[in-house]
């Protein structure tokens, strides 16, 4: 019997969600770029699969024109946007070859794209003062500017991913001990962590708290949507983003204030293993990307260290 290309990945899906138990946000990933492959190649099938038919993917991909917002159409990505795809779909071609299915992944011995670090970028200081002016200045009620202090707060101070920020529930936040749960069914590496509190996040936190008792919300998930007493969704989330680049006239996506917090965390001096637990990472050399993303002024002060009399 013909096996159908799509039938193949649904049944990887269904392996990777309740037998490898892999985290939403994963899931969602493989299912995009698969996704996105099928609706760029639309003939693709198991017999056509191939270094070439995967090369002409990429090429399509780079050349087609994809919208930001309200300026026009931008052409082209990035090399780790590239990088992504091919992670994305690399995880389904393996399986297919582990099963049988493929005598071979049909991404070997073709070239991986090197990524640059600057592509991690992370936010300057008076970028991050504009985000937050533009929070307190901007918001039509008191309940939205103490939610989004609250959640730009925690976004900084935690290095939390969107998934993790949109998924926090009421009682993973310990006023008292000052920390912050993240469960390991909503972390990317299916792993609990629980993370301090600075006191920046525990003031905007205990207001916003009190805002929710004097609504007299009752959902247990931390941040609500504006007009109604459930969750606040991605789709909400991102709508904030977009305001706030405007009112802010920052260019920025949230996943930058996860690198401002690595980075900023690392100049400060913290051990890469401890900025290992905080940010949820399962392997360290992850961590260690962000210290090739340290600004030349920050490591000035040791370089002046280094002098005649201090020389073993």
């Amino acid at each position: 019997m013909k096996r159908d290309l799509k039938q193949l990945h649904s049944a990887f899906m269904r392996e990777c969600e309740f037998v490898g138990r892999l985290s939403p946000e994963t899931l969602r990933g493989y299912r995009a770029g698969f996704d996105l492959l099928t609706k760029l190649m639309p003939t693709i099938s198991l017999e056509t699969i191939s270094s070439e038919t995967l090369t002409e993917f990429f090429r399509r991909l780079d050349q087609r024109e994809r919208r930001t917002g309200k300026g026009p159409p931008k052409i082209g990505i990035k090399k780790s946007t590239a990088a992504t795809y091919r992670s994305k779909l690399n995880r389904f071609f393996d399986w297919l070859k582990q099963k049988g299915i493929v005598s071979e992944n049909p991404f070997i011995n073709m070239p991986y794209p090197a990524i640059r670090y600057e592509d991690r970028k992370f936010l300057k200081r008076e970028n991050v003062e504009k985000i937050f002016a533009a929070i307190a200045m901007n918001s039509h009620t008191g309940f939205l500017r103490k939610r989004n202090l609250a959640i730009f707060s925690l976004l900084l101070g935690c290095g939390l991913r969107r998934s993790e920020l949109l998924n926090l529930r009421v009682f993973d936040i310990d006023l008292e001990r000052k920390t912050l749960l993240v469960r390991a069914e909503t972390s990317k590496s299916r792993r609990d962590r629980t993370i301090p509190l600075n006191s920046m996040a525990l003031l905007h936190l205990a207001e916003y708290f009190a805002d929710r008792k004097q609504r007299n919300c009752a959902s247990p998930y931390l941040f609500l949507s504006s007009n109604q007493d459930s969750r606040l969704t991605s789709d909400g989330l991102k709508h904030i983003v977009a305001n706030l680049n405007l009112n802010a006239r920052v260019d920025f996506h949230l996943h930058q204030f996860r690198h401002t917090f690595a980075v900023n965390m690392i100049n400060s001096g913290c051990d890469i293993a401890k900025l290992k637990q905080l940010m949820g990472h399962s392997d360290i050399r992850m961590t260690a990307v962000y210290l090739r993303c340290l600004p030349t002024n920050a490591m000035r002060a040791d370089v002046e260290k280094i002098t005649f009399s201090n020389l073993l």
